[in-house]
């Protein structure tokens, strides 16, 4: 059997990953120009395909069929051949986005929900929220003349806020489509994008206290339903539920925070070692980046130039998948770095004895007394930290503890 995703750019998706979880078959990605996707569809013999950005709309006068979904939505993202050799189209994006409002337990019926951009994955948006007789819904476009990001104010009162543009995407990290501090009533917000995880939309709902969600809740149980019309199966609601926490397993970082010379590099080369993953030292970058050792950095151009570069390396970092981090001692002193660190990780304070910390080659230890130091961080330390670990002088039982604690969350 033949299936996998049609689309342009296509390097960063996660549908083969999703795909590899749902059944024993291939799911290659497909990237076609324009001018190619005619030969493609009538010629290439696939059995299913997913499709993607920006051919949703452009497949539709292929199918000799389409679903009610996707005649409401007007678009396409699911593709099987029948049996007579003719494609059918459905929309499995509905399913998607209906299955994260129900899981993120957002009830639309007779609310505002205000919805940013006005592209395809907009029109599936509205169309859901319509079918859950929400009681208005504004979509916001910076074309529009009555509903754009210049005049937003209006619709202060909304009550629920789905964000469909790709602003904040990777690798284009940290932007966001809108002030979350204007909208006093909002019950959630939703944003489609899952890479980074946590967009700086979704941080910002976070800080104010707005219940979030990204989408790749929505891919997954997308993917889900375009498997059962693959591979002629019927799922059990759980599995996008398991699907969802494998991936977020393998998608996240492991960032590791904490004084310096608490064992965040050793404990985080063994971890990677265990977990198989990469190993990255922000620290390292630097030294890489600014091809000079830190003592040297400090030396030659003061802390603040050190600082800029730690957040350029922070980033770096902050935008990688899977990864095991460790970070320098003051990384978390930057509001930006503690954004770049959160995005797309689960971050793990490693909490150590400060009279035992190692201070050879760390200028700011040697320069500070270590007890005003650790009281100035501890504070930055929590906040960013989604567990603490109590570092032992043996690695492996901090790696066990961290271990633990991962399972855990």
């Amino acid at each position: 059997m033949r299936f996998g995703l049609l689309g342009r750019k296509l390097g960063h998706s996660y549908s083969p990953q999703i795909h590899s979880l749902l059944g024993d078959y291939e799911y290659p990605l497909y990237e076609k120009e324009p001018d190619e996707i005619a030969e493609f569809l009538t010629t290439s013999g696939f059995d299913g395909m997913n499709v993607t950005i920006p051919y949703k709309e452009t497949v539709m006068s292929y199918m000799s069929g389409l679903s009610d979904s996707a005649k409401k939505i007007g678009s396409v993202n699911t593709v099987t051949r029948l049996p007579d050799g003719t494609l059918y189209g459905d929309n499995t994006d509905y399913y998607g986005f209906s299955f994260l409002l129900e899981s993120a337990g957002f009830d639309v019926k007779d609310k505002k929900v205000v919805v940013l951009g006005n592209g395809g994955a907009s029109k599936t948006v509205v169309c859901v929220c319509r079918d859950k007789v929400a009681r208005e819904i504004t979509v916001i476009s910076r074309r529009s003349e009555t509903d754009n990001y210049e005049n937003i104010t209006k619709h202060a009162d909304a009550d629920y806020i789905i964000n469909t543009t790709p602003v904040g995407m990777y690798p284009n990290n940290g932007e966001s489509p809108v002030d979350l501090s204007i909208f006093k009533s909002c019950k959630g917000v939703a944003d489609l994008i899952y890479n980074p995880a946590k967009t700086r939309f979704i941080l910002d709902a976070e800080a104010l206290g707005i219940p979030a969600v990204n989408g790749l809740v929505m891919l997954c149980a997308q993917a889900v339903k375009a498997a059962e019309s693959f591979i002629k199966t019927d799922f059990d609601k759980n599995k996008t539920l398991e699907i969802l926490s494998a991936l977020e397993k393998q998608m996240k970082n492991i960032v590791l925070v904490g004084m310096p010379g608490c064992g965040k590099s050793t404990a985080g080369r063994l971890l990677a070692q265990k977990l198989n993953r990469d190993f990255v030292d922000t620290d390292s970058l630097i030294v890489e980046n600014e091809k000079m050792p830190i003592p040297e950095i400090f030396e030659k151009y003061g802390e603040e130039y050190f600082r800029n570069a730690e957040a350029k390396a922070v980033a770096e970092a902050g935008k990688m998948s899977g990864k095991i981090i460790a970070t320098g001692g003051g990384a978390i002193l930057r509001e930006e770095n503690k954004t770049a660190l959160r995005q797309n990780a689960i971050v793990v304070h490693l909490n150590h004895d400060i009279s035992s910390l190692a201070i050879d080659g760390r200028p700011l230890s040697k320069a500070n007394k270590l007890q005003e130091m650790y009281n100035a961080r501890l504070p930055h330390y929590k906040a960013v930290s989604d567990m603490s670990v109590e570092v032992d002088s043996d690695p492996e039982i901090t790696v066990e503890r961290i271990l633990k604690g991962l399972e855990e969350k």
